[in-house]
Formats: C-alpha cells, sequence, structure tokens
C-alpha cells in the first residue's frame, strides 16, 4: 500500500523518528496530559465496572449485590452486549454530525448518570432495560479516541502520542479491579461500583482542556 501524501510529506520535513519528550513540548504537553488522564479515567471506569458486573448481579442482596441467577444474569449481560455494539458503531456518526468534542463529554456525562442510577436499583425489569443504554454510552466513545488522537496531533507523531496517551491509561485501569473488589467487599458493591461513574465524570471533565476537533485539517 502507498502510504499517505501527508505522511511522507512528514518524513521528508523531519526525517527522524518521533520520541516521547515530543510529546511533552510546551505546545503540546498540556494536550497529551490531558488525553492521558481522560483515557486513564475512561477505562478506569470501564473495566471497574464490566468486570465485576457479573459478580454484583449473581451475589445475594446480604452482600450489596442483586442477587440474580446465573441464567437470569447472563441474560442481561447479553442484551448489554447489543447495547455495546450499538454504541460503538454510531459514535462516529454522532461525532461528525455534532462533533467529537460534544459527543465525547454527552457519552461520558450520560455514562456515570446511568452508572450510578443502574448501581441503585434492585429490580430485574430495571436492570434489564437500563443495561443496553449504559452500555451504549459507556462504552461508545472509544470508537472516537484514534479520531481524535489523529485530528489532535500532528503526523510526524501521532503513532507515539496515540500509543502513549492510550496504552498509559491501561496502566492506572489495572487497578481498577483492585479497587472496586476492596470497596466491594468492606462498602458493598453499590459504594463500589459508584467509582465507575465517578471515572466517566472525571473522564468528561477532561474536556476543558480537549479541544474540538471536528473539520480540522491534519497537520
Amino acid at each position: 500500500m502507498r502510504e499517505p501524501e501527508i505522511w511522507q510529506r512528514a518524513r521528508r520535513e523531519a526525517p527522524r523518528r518521533s520520541t516521547l519528550p515530543q510529546l511533552f513540548a510546551r505546545d503540546l504537553a498540556p494536550l497529551t496530559i490531558a488525553l492521558t488522564l481522560m483515557n486513564a479515567c475512561t477505562l478506569f471506569g470501564w473495566w471497574s465496572f464490566n468486570l465485576w458486573l457479573p459478580s454484583y448481579l449473581q451475589e445475594p442482596e446480604g452482600r450489596g449485590g442483586v442477587g440474580l441467577r446465573i441464567v437470569s444474569s447472563s441474560a442481561m449481560i447479553v442484551v448489554m452486549q447489543i447495547g455495546m455494539w450499538l454504541g460503538y458503531i454510531t459514535f462516529g456518526f454522532v461525532s461528525d454530525w455534532i462533533g467529537r468534542k460534544r459527543t465525547y463529554i454527552t457519552y461520558l456525562l450520560t455514562a456515570a448518570l446511568l452508572l450510578f442510577v443502574y448501581t441503585s436499583v434492585r429490580a430485574p425489569l430495571a436492570l434489564l432495560v437500563l443495561g443496553p443504554f449504559v452500555a451504549f454510552f459507556a462504552t461508545g466513545y472509544f470508537s472516537g479516541f484514534g479520531t481524535v488522537t489523529a485530528e489532535i496531533f500532528p503526523t510526524s507523531i501521532r503513532g507515539t502520542a496515540q500509543g502513549f496517551t492510550y496504552n498509559a491509561g491501561r496502566v492506572v485501569s489495572a487497578a481498577a479491579p483492585f479497587t472496586v473488589g476492596t470497596l466491594a467487599h468492606t462498602h458493598g458493591f453499590g459504594t463500589a461500583l459508584s467509582i465507575s461513574s465517578l471515572a466517566f465524570l472525571l473522564a468528561a471533565l477532561m474536556w476543558i482542556w480537549i479541544p474540538e476537533t471536528k473539520g480540522r485539517q491534519l497537520a
């Protein structure tokens, strides 16, 4: 495959490989930090909720769970997967319509609210109805990560920027299972999973420092 002209031009103008310190140059450091923190929060929220969701649905109410049987909880998770899939495939269309920033913030704030509600109710029917919407908003934003970072960072360091801002978040998210598990043991699943809601709220706040990139020409 022939490389895009913008990439070939960047290689001619800046032939040396991009390095991590370039991401923290004066003009890029605020964006690098904001995107890294935003991804860290979204990944922390996603893993803390999705990893412990089966346990939350199956644990007895005395331990802070819902007390569903395995078959019922599995059915709810399957329904949530449908919502997740729809969230992934529609994010791009919505962000092209109203902008990356507004779409990201809408998804994250809605995810924070719905997760808080989801972990506050115990009625199986309410959980079944809420589940697809929770999954839709709490995962759909992942489809926008590559687009946003590609439109923010110049071609010469784009690969390094995407790798760092995403994978640094993955490192932080490794603490999610332990954090939620510990809180669930000491304070119950409702309190523990509310951490996911808080993480999505913090991720939305990070967009104060991330600009809108819809229609921006690649540098």
